[in-house]
């Protein structure tokens, strides 16, 4: 990975979800602006907040798809994240950055 870049691996159940009342919302159902959380698999030298094995929160509209080795990764920079969730913080935190 170059500069701020990082590399977030494709959700497979980011299609089909279902509501807290159990209802099936499927994938072509337009809700508004929805963000999107994906796996951080690989960073950039010049990224800073984020480490691989982060959650991240992004816009999906506003990506780069890349298929490598038959898998589906994202392509976003750094300045493209709206919060980080992280699991190495302290117990009394909530490991959500925004």
């Amino acid at each position: 990975m170059l500069h701020d870049r990082l590399l977030v691996s494709l959700d497979k159940d980011a299609g089909e979800r279902r509501s807290s009342a159990g209802i099936v919302i499927p994938a072509t159902a337009s809700v508004g602006k929805r963000l999107a959380w994906s796996e951080v698999v690989a960073i950039g030298q010049h990224v800073r907040q984020v480490q691989v094995g982060d959650r991240v929160l992004y816009d999906p509209e506003e990506l780069s798809e890349v298929e490598l080795h038959g898998e589906q990764y994202i392509l976003l920079r750094e300045r493209d994240i709206h919060a980080v969730a992280a699991p190495r913080v302290e117990d009394d935190r909530t490991g959500l950055y925004l």
